[in-house]
């Protein structure tokens, strides 16, 4: 998923949730409204409550967005670790090679590979280089890597 996809992905949740905010909820909360009184009304409160939620993934979608406006490919590390980056890491316990994708929380797909910058071995893995090892806490306890092989998004972009 490249970053047109994700953000037209956002875009259309953004566009469905203040539609919601602006025309289904105001007409749930009034509806609630003409049950009467409103301290024990649990319509109202679920309304206001979904409102309330509603505003907050708002709130979240609008950061998202700029924060991927602004990922400038000329500025991430042609020599280290960074978002888009390709690693193959070896597990030092299991003594086995895995390969990973660095990618954004929207993209992340551990299953495939794809790897979220933000999730602890992304945030592990940030800024180190071939060679370097690295620990990361998970649900299982302490893990410990070699990374093997990188691949930086210049040069995957290149091939």
């Amino acid at each position: 998923m490249g970053m047109e996809e994700i953000k037209k992905k956002l875009q259309a949740e953004l566009d469905q949730l203040e539609h919601d905010l602006h025309f289904a909820l105001p007409k749930a909360i009034q509806h609630a409204r003409e049950f009467g009184d409103l301290s024990e009304n649990a319509e109202y409160k679920a309304a206001k409550e979904k409102q309330s939620m509603v505003q907050a993934r708002i709130s979240l979608l609008h950061q998202r967005l700029m924060e991927i406006d602004s990922i400038d490919i000329s500025k991430i590390p042609t020599d280290s670790i960074a978002y888009g980056s390709e690693v193959v890491l070896y597990d030092l316990e299991k003594e086995e090679k895995v390969t990973y994708q660095l990618v954004t929380s929207e993209e992340s797909a551990p299953e495939k590979g794809l790897i979220s910058t933000v999730s602890p071995i992304g945030q592990a893995l940030m800024g180190k280089q071939e060679g370097d090892e690295i620990r990361v806490k998970t649900p299982t306890g302490f893990r410990n890597f070699e990374i093997t092989r990188l691949t930086t998004i210049h040069e995957r972009e290149n091939n």
